[in-house]
C-alpha cells in the first residue's frame, strides 16, 4: 500500500462540517466517494489533521489515505479534482511515509478569521466574514491577546461538549489587523480544542467593543469555566489555514 498526503480547500459553505454524518452533505463524504469511484467501488478512508464544524472554510487542510495504486501526484491531483464538486480542490498531493499520520504527526496549526464593519451587510461576504458593524477599540484588543500568548489551560474557551480531557494549549502568535472595512484575526499555536478559536474571537470582540477590560483575560483563563468567555463567533468568518508538520 502506498500512503498519499494531500493538502486539500473547500467553501464550507454548502456542507454539514468535515467528517462524515449520516444523510448529510460532508467533505469526509465527498471525498471518499470519489476515492471509491477511482477504485473501483473499494471504500478508501481518509485522515485528517482535525475536524471543521459547518460553515467553516479551509485553505490548507490536510489528509492522508492509503491506496495500493502507484499513480505520480499529477495523476492523482487530476484525477480528484475532475471528479471532486467545485466547493472541495486538491492542491497538491504527495507520497508521504507509511508511518506518517495527518492528525497525530501534525506540530502546529494556523486559522484565521475574518470580520467586516460596513455599516449594511454584504450578501456577497455573508458566507465567508463575519458582519460586525459596531466600533471596535483594537489596540484593547491586541493588549488582551497577549494574556492568551504562551501555554495555558483553555478550558474557558473551548465547548462545553469537549471530551479531550488534556485542555493545555500553546499559542505561539495572535495578529489583528485591520484594512478598511475587513478585520482579520490570525491565530497560530501547537493546537486547538472544540471552538477555540470561535470563543476567543468572540471575547476579543466584546473587548474591543469596551463590554470587558483586557485583563480579564487572565481571570477567564484562570475559571477554567466555559461560563467565563465570551459568546462564540459564527463559523463562517473561520478559516483553517495551515498545518504544520
Amino acid at each position: 500500500m502506498n500512503r498519499y498526503k494531500c493538502i486539500i480547500s473547500y467553501d464550507g459553505s454548502g456542507f454539514s462540517g468535515y467528517q462524515v454524518q449520516p444523510n448529510k452533505r460532508t467533505v469526509q463524504s465527498q471525498i471518499e466517494a470519489v476515492l471509491a469511484k477511482i477504485h473501483k467501488g473499494s471504500h478508501v478512508k481518509i485522515s485528517a489533521s482535525g475536524r471543521t464544524d459547518a460553515a467553516v472554510h479551509a485553505k490548507g487542510q490536510v489528509i492522508h489515505f492509503d491506496s495500493p495504486l502507484a499513480l505520480p501526484k499529477e495523476k492523482w491531483e487530476l484525477a480528484l479534482n475532475s471528479m471532486l464538486p467545485e466547493d472541495i480542490s486538491v492542491r497538491s498531493v504527495e507520497e508521504a511515509d507509511s508511518a506518517f499520520h495527518a492528525r497525530f504527526d501534525a506540530s502546529g496549526k494556523e486559522y484565521r478569521y475574518f470580520l467586516y464593519q460596513a455599516p449594511k451587510r454584504d450578501p456577497f461576504q455573508r458566507n465567508y466574514a463575519f458582519h460586525y458593524p459596531y466600533p471596535l477599540n483594537l489596540e484593547t484588543m491586541r493588549e488582551a491577546s497577549t494574556y492568551l500568548l504562551g501555554t495555558h489551560d483553555f478550558s474557558s474557551f473551548c465547548s462545553a461538549r469537549t471530551e479531550v480531557e488534556d485542555k493545555i494549549r500553546t499559542i505561539e502568535t495572535i495578529e489583528i489587523l485591520q484594512e478598511d472595512e475587513r478585520v482579520s484575526f490570525r491565530f497560530v499555536g501547537n493546537g486547538f480544542l472544540y471552538n477555540m478559536v470561535r470563543i476567543l474571537v468572540g471575547t476579543l470582540l466584546e473587548v474591543g467593543s469596551g463590554k470587558r477590560r483586557p485583563e480579564e483575560i487572565v481571570e477567564i483563563l484562570e475559571k477554567r469555566d466555559r461560563r467565563y468567555a465570551g459568546k462564540t463567533a459564527p463559523g463562517q468568518g473561520l478559516y483553517l489555514w495551515k498545518v504544520y508538520y
